[in-house]
Protein backbone atom coordinates (compact mmCIF):
# COMPACT_ATOMS: atom_id res chain seq x y z
CA UNK A 1 0.00 0.00 0.00
CA UNK A 2 1.79 3.42 -1.03
CA UNK A 3 -0.82 5.55 0.12
CA UNK A 4 -3.83 5.87 2.74
CA UNK A 5 -7.02 5.62 1.23
CA UNK A 6 -11.23 4.85 2.03
CA UNK A 7 -10.57 4.84 5.47
CA UNK A 8 -11.31 6.71 8.52
CA UNK A 9 -8.95 8.51 10.71
CA UNK A 10 -8.91 11.54 12.96
CA UNK A 11 -6.99 14.71 13.47
CA UNK A 12 -6.66 16.49 16.41
CA UNK A 13 -5.44 19.76 15.98
CA UNK A 14 -7.07 19.68 12.42
CA UNK A 15 -7.60 23.35 12.64
CA UNK A 16 -4.46 24.32 12.88
CA UNK A 17 -1.19 24.68 10.38
CA UNK A 18 -0.01 20.84 9.96
CA UNK A 19 -3.37 19.49 10.59
CA UNK A 20 -5.35 21.34 8.21
CA UNK A 21 -2.55 20.41 5.64
CA UNK A 22 -2.76 16.82 6.63
CA UNK A 23 -6.58 16.93 6.08
CA UNK A 24 -6.69 18.67 2.62
CA UNK A 25 -4.19 15.66 1.78
CA UNK A 26 -6.09 12.79 3.28
CA UNK A 27 -9.41 13.60 1.38
CA UNK A 28 -8.17 14.15 -1.34
CA UNK A 29 -7.22 10.31 -1.28
CA UNK A 30 -11.25 9.84 -0.21
CA UNK A 31 -10.49 8.88 3.32
CA UNK A 32 -13.09 9.90 6.14
CA UNK A 33 -11.72 12.79 8.09
CA UNK A 34 -12.88 13.73 11.73
CA UNK A 35 -11.10 16.56 12.86
CA UNK A 36 -11.02 17.66 16.61
CA UNK A 37 -9.94 21.34 17.81
CA UNK A 38 -10.65 23.69 19.98
CA UNK A 39 -9.85 26.74 17.88
CA UNK A 40 -7.38 27.85 20.75
CA UNK A 41 -4.70 28.51 17.85
CA UNK A 42 -6.02 26.95 15.04
CA UNK A 43 -8.80 28.67 12.62
CA UNK A 44 -12.03 27.66 10.84
CA UNK A 45 -10.88 29.63 7.77
CA UNK A 46 -8.06 26.56 7.09
CA UNK A 47 -10.78 24.19 6.90
CA UNK A 48 -13.32 26.15 5.38
CA UNK A 49 -12.94 24.21 1.93
CA UNK A 50 -13.93 21.16 3.33
CA UNK A 51 -16.93 21.97 5.54
CA UNK A 52 -19.59 21.14 3.16
CA UNK A 53 -17.56 17.82 2.08
CA UNK A 54 -19.36 14.66 2.84
CA UNK A 55 -15.97 12.90 4.24
CA UNK A 56 -15.40 15.73 6.55
CA UNK A 57 -16.42 16.24 9.80
CA UNK A 58 -15.51 18.80 12.35
CA UNK A 59 -15.65 18.34 15.99
CA UNK A 60 -14.91 21.75 18.06
CA UNK A 61 -13.45 20.41 21.09
CA UNK A 62 -11.02 19.66 23.56
CA UNK A 63 -8.37 16.98 24.12
CA UNK A 64 -8.40 18.19 28.00
CA UNK A 65 -11.86 16.58 27.97
CA UNK A 66 -11.76 12.73 28.09
CA UNK A 67 -14.99 12.32 26.59
CA UNK A 68 -14.67 14.75 23.52
CA UNK A 69 -11.67 12.43 22.90
CA UNK A 70 -13.35 9.10 22.78
CA UNK A 71 -15.91 10.54 20.91
CA UNK A 72 -13.95 11.79 18.33
CA UNK A 73 -12.48 8.49 17.92
CA UNK A 74 -15.35 6.31 17.40
CA UNK A 75 -15.35 4.33 14.30
CA UNK A 76 -11.32 5.02 13.43
CA UNK A 77 -8.78 3.24 12.47
CA UNK A 78 -5.72 5.82 12.65
CA UNK A 79 -4.98 9.12 14.76
CA UNK A 80 -3.10 11.84 13.70
CA UNK A 81 -2.22 13.98 16.65
CA UNK A 82 -1.41 17.02 15.74
CA UNK A 83 -2.62 18.73 18.70
CA UNK A 84 -0.95 20.97 21.22
CA UNK A 85 0.31 24.17 22.48
CA UNK A 86 3.70 24.99 20.54
CA UNK A 87 6.19 27.64 21.66
CA UNK A 88 8.62 27.76 23.50
CA UNK A 89 8.24 31.49 24.67
CA UNK A 90 4.45 30.61 25.30
CA UNK A 91 5.71 27.49 27.85
CA UNK A 92 8.15 29.86 29.53
CA UNK A 93 5.47 32.56 30.60
CA UNK A 94 2.55 29.64 31.09
CA UNK A 95 3.80 26.53 31.89
CA UNK A 96 0.26 25.24 33.51
CA UNK A 97 -1.63 25.44 30.53
CA UNK A 98 1.09 24.20 28.37
CA UNK A 99 1.30 21.06 30.46
CA UNK A 100 -2.62 20.74 30.57
CA UNK A 101 -3.02 20.71 27.14
CA UNK A 102 0.32 18.97 26.11
CA UNK A 103 0.40 16.21 28.44
CA UNK A 104 -3.05 15.67 30.01
CA UNK A 105 -4.60 15.89 26.52
CA UNK A 106 -1.98 13.55 25.25
CA UNK A 107 -2.67 10.86 27.89
CA UNK A 108 -6.26 11.68 27.24
CA UNK A 109 -6.30 10.54 23.57
CA UNK A 110 -4.16 7.57 24.49
CA UNK A 111 -6.97 6.53 26.48
CA UNK A 112 -9.51 6.95 24.24
CA UNK A 113 -7.33 5.53 20.94
CA UNK A 114 -6.53 2.01 23.32
CA UNK A 115 -10.30 2.01 24.04
CA UNK A 116 -11.28 2.29 20.51
CA UNK A 117 -8.53 -0.30 19.66
CA UNK A 118 -7.26 2.01 17.15
CA UNK A 119 -4.92 0.34 14.79
CA UNK A 120 -1.51 2.76 15.06
CA UNK A 121 -1.58 6.36 16.86
CA UNK A 122 0.67 8.53 15.06
CA UNK A 123 1.85 12.14 16.97
CA UNK A 124 3.49 15.03 16.44
CA UNK A 125 6.55 15.08 18.64
CA UNK A 126 9.37 17.46 18.39
CA UNK A 127 13.16 18.52 17.82
CA UNK A 128 12.59 20.29 21.12
CA UNK A 129 13.72 17.03 22.91
CA UNK A 130 16.96 17.25 22.32
CA UNK A 131 17.22 20.22 24.69
CA UNK A 132 21.29 21.14 25.82
CA UNK A 133 22.38 18.05 23.24
CA UNK A 134 25.51 19.47 21.33
CA UNK A 135 25.60 16.58 18.85
CA UNK A 136 24.85 16.96 15.28
CA UNK A 137 23.43 15.66 13.30
CA UNK A 138 20.89 14.83 16.04
CA UNK A 139 19.72 11.05 16.36
CA UNK A 140 16.81 9.47 17.95
CA UNK A 141 18.62 7.38 20.73
CA UNK A 142 20.52 10.76 22.21
CA UNK A 143 18.77 13.58 23.82
CA UNK A 144 19.56 16.08 25.94
CA UNK A 145 18.33 17.91 28.92
CA UNK A 146 14.95 19.58 28.55
CA UNK A 147 15.65 23.65 27.97
CA UNK A 148 11.80 24.72 28.17
CA UNK A 149 8.61 23.91 29.64
CA UNK A 150 7.27 22.57 26.26
CA UNK A 151 10.42 20.20 26.13
CA UNK A 152 9.46 18.71 28.26
CA UNK A 153 6.10 18.20 27.69
CA UNK A 154 6.87 16.28 24.35
CA UNK A 155 9.50 14.45 26.23
CA UNK A 156 7.07 13.32 28.18
CA UNK A 157 4.96 12.32 25.72
CA UNK A 158 7.37 9.89 24.25
CA UNK A 159 7.58 8.27 27.38
CA UNK A 160 3.82 7.84 27.54
CA UNK A 161 3.27 6.55 24.07
CA UNK A 162 6.01 3.67 24.64
CA UNK A 163 4.60 2.60 27.96
CA UNK A 164 1.28 2.01 26.11
CA UNK A 165 3.01 0.12 23.56
CA UNK A 166 4.29 -1.88 25.61
CA UNK A 167 1.54 -2.32 28.16
CA UNK A 168 -1.72 -2.18 26.12
CA UNK A 169 -0.65 -3.02 22.48
CA UNK A 170 -1.31 -0.19 21.11
CA UNK A 171 1.34 0.90 18.17
CA UNK A 172 2.70 4.24 18.58
CA UNK A 173 4.81 6.38 16.10
CA UNK A 174 6.22 9.69 16.82
CA UNK A 175 7.27 11.82 14.55
CA UNK A 176 10.15 14.50 16.34
CA UNK A 177 9.68 17.47 13.77
CA UNK A 178 12.01 20.58 12.95
CA UNK A 179 10.84 23.89 12.52
CA UNK A 180 8.31 23.02 9.64
CA UNK A 181 7.11 25.84 7.73
CA UNK A 182 4.60 26.29 4.82
CA UNK A 183 1.18 26.87 3.72
CA UNK A 184 -1.48 27.94 5.95
CA UNK A 185 0.93 28.74 8.88
CA UNK A 186 -0.19 31.89 10.90
CA UNK A 187 2.31 35.25 10.85
CA UNK A 188 0.00 36.60 13.22
CA UNK A 189 0.65 36.79 17.32
CA UNK A 190 3.21 36.84 19.85
CA UNK A 191 3.86 33.43 19.24
CA UNK A 192 3.92 33.18 15.52
CA UNK A 193 6.92 31.19 14.38
CA UNK A 194 10.14 32.78 12.46
CA UNK A 195 9.20 31.89 8.22
CA UNK A 196 5.46 33.79 8.60
CA UNK A 197 6.57 36.31 11.47
CA UNK A 198 9.50 37.41 8.86
CA UNK A 199 7.55 37.07 5.64
CA UNK A 200 4.97 39.49 7.15
CA UNK A 201 7.79 42.23 8.50
CA UNK A 202 9.37 41.77 4.83
CA UNK A 203 6.47 42.44 3.05
CA UNK A 204 5.61 45.45 5.13
CA UNK A 205 8.63 46.58 4.54
CA UNK A 206 9.75 46.18 8.24
CA UNK A 207 13.11 44.68 9.37
CA UNK A 208 12.86 41.46 10.60
CA UNK A 209 14.54 40.87 14.57
CA UNK A 210 17.17 38.06 14.55
CA UNK A 211 17.85 36.83 18.35
CA UNK A 212 21.19 36.15 18.69
CA UNK A 213 23.79 36.29 16.45
CA UNK A 214 22.31 35.66 12.97
CA UNK A 215 24.26 32.44 13.21
CA UNK A 216 22.11 30.04 15.00
CA UNK A 217 20.78 27.07 12.17
CA UNK A 218 18.10 25.00 11.82
CA UNK A 219 16.73 22.29 9.83
CA UNK A 220 14.09 23.90 8.28
CA UNK A 221 11.67 21.38 7.16
CA UNK A 222 9.00 22.40 4.62
CA UNK A 223 4.92 20.73 5.45
CA UNK A 224 5.11 18.33 2.05
CA UNK A 225 7.63 16.75 3.87
CA UNK A 226 5.43 16.52 6.46
CA UNK A 227 2.94 14.73 5.34
CA UNK A 228 5.00 12.01 3.67
CA UNK A 229 5.91 11.18 6.57
CA UNK A 230 2.84 11.00 8.52
CA UNK A 231 1.47 8.70 5.61
CA UNK A 232 4.54 6.54 5.94
CA UNK A 233 4.06 6.43 9.30
CA UNK A 234 0.29 5.38 8.84
CA UNK A 235 0.85 2.58 5.99
CA UNK A 236 3.89 1.27 6.99
CA UNK A 237 2.79 -2.85 7.31
CA UNK A 238 3.60 -3.86 11.40
CA UNK A 239 5.93 -6.46 9.94
CA UNK A 240 7.98 -4.38 7.69
CA UNK A 241 8.44 -1.86 10.22
CA UNK A 242 9.38 -4.82 13.05
CA UNK A 243 12.48 -6.38 10.07
CA UNK A 244 13.10 -2.59 9.57
CA UNK A 245 14.14 -1.80 13.12
CA UNK A 246 16.13 -4.99 13.20
CA UNK A 247 18.14 -4.34 10.17
CA UNK A 248 18.57 -0.32 11.06
CA UNK A 249 18.97 -1.67 15.24
CA UNK A 250 21.96 -3.75 13.80
CA UNK A 251 23.61 -1.28 11.94
CA UNK A 252 23.79 1.13 14.33
CA UNK A 253 24.62 -1.25 16.91
CA UNK A 254 27.80 -2.32 14.39
CA UNK A 255 28.74 1.94 14.47
CA UNK A 256 28.46 2.42 18.07
CA UNK A 257 30.26 -0.64 19.16
CA UNK A 258 27.24 -1.65 21.41
CA UNK A 259 24.18 -3.92 20.97
CA UNK A 260 21.14 -2.45 21.15
CA UNK A 261 17.79 -4.92 21.03
CA UNK A 262 15.59 -4.02 18.68
CA UNK A 263 12.06 -3.58 19.76
CA UNK A 264 9.38 -6.55 19.75
CA UNK A 265 6.96 -3.60 19.47
CA UNK A 266 5.87 -0.69 17.68
CA UNK A 267 6.81 2.18 20.04
CA UNK A 268 9.23 4.28 17.75
CA UNK A 269 10.48 8.00 17.31
CA UNK A 270 11.36 9.58 13.74
CA UNK A 271 13.24 12.66 12.83
CA UNK A 272 11.55 14.41 10.46
CA UNK A 273 13.48 17.05 8.45
CA UNK A 274 15.11 17.05 5.42
CA UNK A 275 18.80 16.54 7.15
CA UNK A 276 20.78 19.98 6.15
CA UNK A 277 20.45 23.15 8.17
CA UNK A 278 20.36 27.17 7.29
CA UNK A 279 21.49 29.92 9.90
CA UNK A 280 19.03 32.78 10.03
CA UNK A 281 21.21 34.79 8.88
CA UNK A 282 21.01 32.66 5.45
CA UNK A 283 17.03 32.27 6.10
CA UNK A 284 16.58 36.18 6.07
CA UNK A 285 18.37 36.57 2.63
CA UNK A 286 16.53 33.51 1.01
CA UNK A 287 12.86 35.10 2.08
CA UNK A 288 14.30 38.45 1.05
CA UNK A 289 15.34 37.11 -2.36
CA UNK A 290 12.02 35.42 -3.21
CA UNK A 291 9.96 38.27 -1.84
CA UNK A 292 12.01 40.12 -3.82
CA UNK A 293 10.93 38.76 -7.22
CA UNK A 294 7.59 40.56 -6.19
CA UNK A 295 8.65 43.27 -4.76
CA UNK A 296 12.24 44.40 -5.60
CA UNK A 297 12.25 47.07 -2.30
CA UNK A 298 12.22 44.10 0.05
CA UNK A 299 15.72 43.44 -1.12
CA UNK A 300 16.69 46.55 0.46
CA UNK A 301 15.56 45.65 3.85
CA UNK A 302 18.01 44.95 5.98
CA UNK A 303 17.47 42.75 9.87
CA UNK A 304 17.90 44.23 13.08
CA UNK A 305 20.28 41.81 15.75
CA UNK A 306 17.96 41.30 18.85
CA UNK A 307 18.60 38.85 22.08
CA UNK A 308 18.73 35.74 22.44
CA UNK A 309 15.32 34.00 23.27
CA UNK A 310 15.52 32.09 26.37
CA UNK A 311 14.97 27.90 25.87
CA UNK A 312 16.49 28.26 22.07
CA UNK A 313 19.30 25.69 21.21
CA UNK A 314 21.74 27.14 18.88
CA UNK A 315 22.16 24.74 16.45
CA UNK A 316 19.55 22.16 15.37
CA UNK A 317 20.26 19.42 11.90
CA UNK A 318 18.33 15.98 12.29
CA UNK A 319 19.75 12.62 10.98
CA UNK A 320 17.22 11.04 8.98
CA UNK A 321 18.87 7.97 8.72
CA UNK A 322 16.51 6.02 10.68
CA UNK A 323 13.17 7.32 8.75
CA UNK A 324 15.10 6.79 5.32
CA UNK A 325 15.65 3.22 6.29
CA UNK A 326 12.34 1.88 8.49
CA UNK A 327 9.61 3.77 6.94
CA UNK A 328 11.31 4.86 3.54
CA UNK A 329 10.70 8.53 4.18
CA UNK A 330 12.03 10.54 1.22
CA UNK A 331 11.70 14.05 0.96
CA UNK A 332 11.35 15.78 -1.80
CA UNK A 333 11.70 19.29 -0.68
CA UNK A 334 14.87 20.76 0.56
CA UNK A 335 14.53 24.41 2.21
CA UNK A 336 15.48 26.42 -0.65
CA UNK A 337 12.73 24.83 -2.28
CA UNK A 338 10.16 24.94 0.54
CA UNK A 339 11.41 28.80 0.88
CA UNK A 340 10.07 29.66 -2.72
CA UNK A 341 6.66 27.72 -2.12
CA UNK A 342 5.89 29.17 0.72
CA UNK A 343 7.01 32.74 -0.09
CA UNK A 344 4.61 32.01 -3.21
CA UNK A 345 2.02 30.95 -0.89
CA UNK A 346 2.07 33.90 1.13
CA UNK A 347 2.48 36.46 -1.32
CA UNK A 348 -0.81 34.79 -3.17
CA UNK A 349 -3.09 34.13 0.00
CA UNK A 350 -2.32 36.07 2.91
CA UNK A 351 -2.98 40.14 3.65
CA UNK A 352 -1.17 42.01 5.86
Amino acid sequence: MNRLTNTKILITGGAGFIGSNLIEHFLMQNNEVVCLDNLSTGFKKNIAPYIDNNNFRFIEGDIRDLDTCKKATKGCEYIFHQAALGSVPRSIKDPAITNAVNIDGFLNMLIAAKDEKIKRFIYAASSSTYGDSKELPKMEERIGRPLSPYAITKVVNEYYAKVYSELYGLETIGLRYFNVFGKNQDPNGAYAAVIPLWVKKLINHESPVINGDGNYSRDFTYIDNVIQANEKAAITPTDELLVNLKKYYKALSNKVGKEIDPPTCIMEIFNVAFGSNTTLFELCAALKSNLGMFDKEIDKIEPIIGPKRQGDIPHSQASINKAKTVLSYNPKYDASKGFKQACDWYWENIKY
